[in-house]
């Protein structure tokens, strides 16, 4: 659907996970989205890695002591489709609201960091994976492929996600902008990392400004969830003074945003929880473009085009599921094709 005229109430969480603790996580979700549709929210949206919470470990120290919160990680990341999974889809279809969250997703022996967006009738409407973990992730999720690039129509919108340091990615951005985005979640962790040479590039005042602007380049609604750090996870992760320095509590930055760029929100203090809430009106995205659009009237593709592979990528294509007779060719650019 992608009507113009639409009028609802979004809603976007600044809150702790129970970190390493899946059920209890989910059990503090189910609660935030009872509370947001009893405001009339139809949409809600949750942080970057909001199941298990993000895994903070792999910025304190060395692989000794990572060892221990990997292998925690691992059990309590969730699968897709999951009984786990199930009580959120359930918590969507009993709640008549859309919900969107972060998640380490388990596939096999290997994690993502993934976004999933289910639909008020707890239907899955689509999920994506982060395509390049940043700096230190890298050591724990793999990548995602050009399909986690996706725009969906729904009854509340065309819809797309991103995490965190992907807005920092202007190819990606665009491959949204072009699909006609109209309301995109913007999810990020809490801003809790302190500390060393460039480390303002990892600050609220940073990142919460490449969400502005993400608003302003796609002219679309941004909803900004965003974790915070509790002092249950300072104990947990942190051992010693030093890494206490590093990481500290709050970094709640939650954030939503119009498609003129406008802030729509009071925000929380950086250590406060809870959800803020605004009225999105999709028919103010109409001046918006008629400014701005670089991916209609105001792009020049005679100049600058993006190509993207939208494709999902398999580690393994069995011989029975390539077409009879077809052998797979590469041509010196490495794109493939089929001859007989």
């Amino acid at each position: 659907m992608n009507k113009n005229n639409t009028v609802y109430i979004a809603a976007v969480v600044q809150a702790s996970p129970i970190y390493l603790d899946l059920d209890a996580t989910i059990n503090k979700a189910v609660d935030l989205i009872a509370q947001a549709a009893r405001q009339g929210a139809k949409i809600i949206a949750f942080s970057e890695l909001f199941f298990p919470g993000y895994p903070w470990f792999l910025w304190l120290g060395t692989m000794d002591y990572m060892t221990p919160f990997i292998r925690r990680y691992h059990e309590q990341s969730m699968i897709i489709n999951s009984l786990e999974y199930q009580r959120v889809q359930q918590a969507a279809k009993d709640n008549h609201i859309f919900i969107s969250f972060g998640l380490s997703e388990l596939d096999a022996a290997s994690l993502y960091i993934a976004q999933v967006l289910i639909s008020d009738k707890g239907e899955t409407v689509y999920t994506r994976r982060k395509l390049k973990p940043t700096c230190m992730e890298r050591v724990l999720f793999g990548e995602g492929d050009g399909s986690s690039l996706v725009v969906s129509p729904t009854a509340l919108g065309n819809i797309g996600s991103l995490c965190c340091g992907e807005h920092l990615q202007p190819l990606s951005k665009y491959a949204l902008y072009a699909q006609n985005e109209q309301l995109h979640i913007a999810a990020w962790p809490a801003f809790s990392l302190s500390g060393g040479e460039g480390s303002h590039v990892l600050s609220g005042e940073v990142n919460i400004s490449v969400s502005q602007v993400y608003a302003v380049e796609g002219q679309c609604y941004v909803l900004v969830p965003c974790a915070t750090v509790s002092r249950a996870a300072v104990a947990l992760f942190c051992l010693d003074n030093n890494m206490k320095k590093t990481l500290s509590t709050g970094g709640g930055y939650a954030r939503i945003f119009g498609p003129d760029g406008k802030l729509l929100v009071t925000p929380l203090q950086t250590d406060e929880e809870g959800i803020l809430y605004a009225q999105l009106d999709l028919s103010s995205i109409t001046m918006s473009k008629f400014i701005y659009d670089p991916a209609g009237h105001y792009s020049r593709p005679d100049v600058t085009r993006l190509l993207l592979d939208p494709n999902k990528k398999e580690v393994v294509i069995k011989s029975t599921d390539l077409p009879d007779n077809n052998v797979i060719l590469q041509n010196d650019s490495g794109i493939e094709m089929s001859d007989k």
